[in-house]
């Protein structure tokens, strides 16, 4: 068993646990009352001039610790002011060292950025999930769902207004891109195996129809790397590890932005 499937079937036992706590037909109560209006993820790349999505996370399970004693009120208020197009917050506490009252205090901060539940979706259970704690967009990993299961998830989604990046890694996976996407995320590492390879990405992207949005995931260091792919039509570029291995992330995405904008 690789790492993915040990991540997804340690989420299906905590969804499990969950559902028991809380039924799914309370949170689809909730989340159909919520008047909160949603902040377009797929509006905000196409307007932004870098695309970065500043990513909190204080670990992970190909590099361990990273920031965990990050302070989130602090980091996300920074990227906010910093720049940050969209921001991403893990919910995963197993793997990732996520939780709830991350995500819960990411969204009292913001107001004008969209905000991004990352997490393995695995059940319906968790759309609903996201929608009462206040995402905009929910990410569905292609090699965590079955077709159908991302058509469904994606139609509930955007039922209950939220939009939807799709991450993919390989060819087989582009048949989950169907016109219920927003956007299209191509994961540069994989997750498989944990090899990072920017040229499979541009690539993959090449095969991609051109009017969906497209991010590059993982493992983006350098500005010129974020240039290169965005000469090959990515709009988006979630970066995490490289700013919260930093003593002050937000002070590190105001860096990055600065190099981009010089190349």
């Amino acid at each position: 068993m690789n790492i993915l499937e040990t991540i997804c079937e340690n989420k299906r036992k905590e969804v499990a646990r969950q559902k028991e706590a809380v039924p799914l037909s309370y949170l689809k109560d909730i989340s159909f009352e919520q008047t909160r209006k949603v902040i377009s993820f797929k509006q905000s790349l196409l307007q932004s001039k870098t695309g970065i999505i500043a990513e909190f996370k204080r670990r992970s399970p190909s590099k361990g610790l990273i920031h965990p004693d990050a302070n989130i009120q602090k980091i996300i208020a920074g990227y906010e002011q910093a720049g940050a197009s969209a921001i991403s917050c893990l919910t995963d506490e197993n793997f990732f060292g996520g939780s709830f009252s991350d995500f819960s205090q990411a969204r009292s901060l913001l107001t004008k950025v969209p905000l991004l539940r990352k997490d393995f979706m695995i059940d319906e259970y968790q759309i609903y999930q996201a929608k009462v704690m206040g995402a905009d967009v929910i990410l569905l990993i292609a090699a965590c769902l079955t077709l159908e299961e991302s058509l469904q998830f994606s139609k509930i989604a955007h039922e209950l207004g939220m939009e939807v990046l799709l991450e993919i890694h390989n060819e087989e996976e582009l048949a989950y891109i169907q016109p219920e996407i927003d956007v299209v995320g191509i994961n540069n590492r994989n997750l498989k195996t944990f090899q990072t390879d920017i040229q499979h990405t541009i690539e993959l992207a090449n095969q991609i129809p051109s009017e969906y949005v497209k991010i590059s995931e993982s493992g983006i260091s350098e500005a010129e790397t974020v240039i290169k792919l965005r000469e090959e039509g990515f709009q988006g570029f979630l970066m995490g590890e490289n700013f919260m291995k930093t003593e002050n992330p937000a002070e590190a995405l105001t860096k990055f932005i600065t190099e981009i904008a010089r190349g």
